[in-house]
């Protein structure tokens, strides 16, 4: 009987610090886990950044061999994933189901990770409403598992919180760490100094969820919520005034439309 899969999907090179725990757990499993990573780097950053998440893969039980660049292939800059996404469900319907009919795929993949739609980045939300439309279409909707990386909800400002589920998403599975895990995690997330600005306003945040909390957390997903704000208020990244939730939709509308 063939080895079942775990397939995790990225926007961005890191983006996995949210699901550590899910990805150790499907290898100690013995699943076969793939990842797949859905934008590019900036510039000379590009091919570090994606040497940095291999090597953090690498520590998890993952081999290269079994991590996809999509971004790179397919020329999709980092904060641009909105405005590529035939291209990207083209080559993620292609990947979910290689070989083999799409009847069959439910029987091959265990589980599906993709990024929370929380409103934290337009990239996670776009890649978000990508993977739950085709694995809908495909019957794996209820193999999909989302994951939080960071929102704005009740934050003023530029502020925002990190690894902390909207309950609009629905009831959180939760996994417990132990201590030993949580030291790992936090010593992955130091192993990517291309990205330390970033790094510096999230790693307290981090550090917190792991001592107070020590969890991986995940929720289902639902088709209803893809015509909904993902939460009340501004979303972060209408905030920073890197996208506005109407023209998300509006992508989505045309991606749908050409389909």
């Amino acid at each position: 009987m063939p080895i079942k899969r775990a397939l995790f999907l990225f926007a961005h090179q890191d983006d996995e610090y949210g699901v550590y725990g899910a990805i150790a757990d499907c290898v100690q499993r013995g699943l076969a886990v793939q990842c797949a990573y859905f934008t590019r780097g900036a510039g000379a950053l590009a091919q570090q950044r994606n040497q940095e998440s291999l090597a953090v893969l690498a520590r998890l039980g993952v081999p290269a061999s079994a991590v996809s660049f999509a971004g790179d292939q397919l020329d999709i800059a980092d904060a641009s994933l909105p405005r590529h996404l035939h291209a990207a469900g083209q080559w993620l319907e292609q990947w979910l189901l290689p070989g083999q009919e799409s009847t069959h795929a439910a029987d091959s993949i265990d589980s599906l990770y993709v990024t929370a739609w929380e409103g934290g980045h337009h990239d996670h939300d776009a890649l978000h409403a990508l993977t739950c439309e085709i694995a809908a279409r495909h019957g794996l909707l209820a193999q999909v598992r989302q994951y939080a990386l960071y929102n704005a909800l009740g934050c003023p400002g530029p502020l925002f919180r990190v690894l902390s589920p909207l309950a609009q998403n629905g009831a959180v599975t939760r996994q417990r760490l132990t201590w030993r895990q949580r030291w790992q995690h936090l010593r992955l997330c130091l192993m990517y100094p291309s990205q330390r600005t970033t790094w510096i306003g999230l790693f307290p945040f981090v550090v917190l969820h792991y001592l107070l909390h020590g969890e991986q957390q995940l929720q289902s997903v639902a088709l209803a919520r893809l015509n909904q704000r993902p939460h009340e208020g501004a979303l972060y990244y209408e905030n920073r005034r890197f996208y506005r939730w109407e023209q998300l939709q509006q992508e989505l509308a045309q991606w749908r439309a050409s389909r």
